[in-house]
């Protein structure tokens, strides 16, 4: 097995991060697997709907820190190239040309949420959180979807904050679709896939063609693209508690310098 697995199944495909020991953290290669296998499923006409999860106890605990901290990015230049390859597998994915469902346990933070939010549907496990915890130590989100999919109110909150939201108040402010009981995810993903398998193809795409569109007119591919430039420049500054953090995971590892940041705000990560 791979570090991103990807099977057909009938008319779906089945993508699965999968570092499970890392809490499936996004990383380079990571990233390279997931551009590559939504590659093969958007060219293969079999597949009528992908449907997107993550191995283990959690869907995806964000990017992985850790490498940053091995190898340090410097200037905004820089930072802007890294970026711009995570932006591009999340928009990927929101571009898919066909119906994409994810189905989420555990820990959906960061680049992870960025994913999920990026899929059509959403099916979540009653245990999973959902955030954007960057604010925490000086950075921000990396593709900026979340003002589209919750509104602009809630989403000033999550990302000033860095708060993360229950599975319940995720499906009442419109991220998640259905929450789900643990046994049943996957059961309830394929049921619903299945469903929504039985259009026509050519139907699916050019419906999925006519809500994107309605999305691009709204300007979102323009905020995403208009906040790519901000974010390469935000990680740049190099801030007092950037600085803190990288010198924490280095010395202590990264769990230790995760709760220090969550330690500031006098409350746990999942707090709201």
């Amino acid at each position: 097995m791979g570090i991103v697995d990807y099977e057909r199944q009938g008319p779906l495909g089945l993508l699965t991060l999968n570092r499970p020991e890392k809490l499936n953290a996004l990383n380079e290669a990571m990233i390279d697997g997931v551009i590559e296998h939504l590659a093969e499923a958007r060219a293969d006409d079999e597949v009528k709907v992908l449907v997107l999860t993550g191995a283990g106890r959690s869907f995806c605990a964000g990017f992985d820190l850790t490498s940053e901290t091995d190898a340090p990015i410097k200037g905004a230049g820089a930072w802007h190239r890294n970026l711009e390859r995570d932006v591009d597998m999340t928009m990927a994915i929101w571009s898919f040309p066909k119906p994409t469902i994810a189905l989420v346990r555990g820990w959906c933070l960061g680049g992870g949420c960025e994913v999920a939010m990026a899929c059509d549907i959403v099916l979540a496990t009653e245990d999973a959180r959902f955030g954007e915890p960057e604010i925490r130590y000086g950075s921000g989100p990396v593709t900026l979807l979340m003002p589209f999919v919750i509104g602009h109110k809630r989403a000033n909150e999550l990302l000033f904050t860095g708060s993360a939201v229950s599975a319940a108040e995720a499906e009442r402010i419109g991220l998640v679709n259905h929450v789900v009981p643990e046994g049943e995810l996957e059961a309830r993903g394929r049921q619903l896939a299945g469903q929504i398998a039985l259009a026509p193809l050519g139907a699916l795409k050019f419906t999925k063609l006519g809500l994107n569109r309605a999305w691009q007119a709204a300007g979102l591919e323009q905020a995403v693209r208009a906040n790519l430039d901000l974010s390469a420049i935000l990680n740049s500054l190099e801030s007092p508690e950037q600085e803190e953090f990288d010198r924490i995971t280095a010395a202590q590892g990264l769990k230790a310098a995760l709760a220090w940041r969550d330690s500031r705000y006098g409350a746990g990560l999942a707090d709201s």
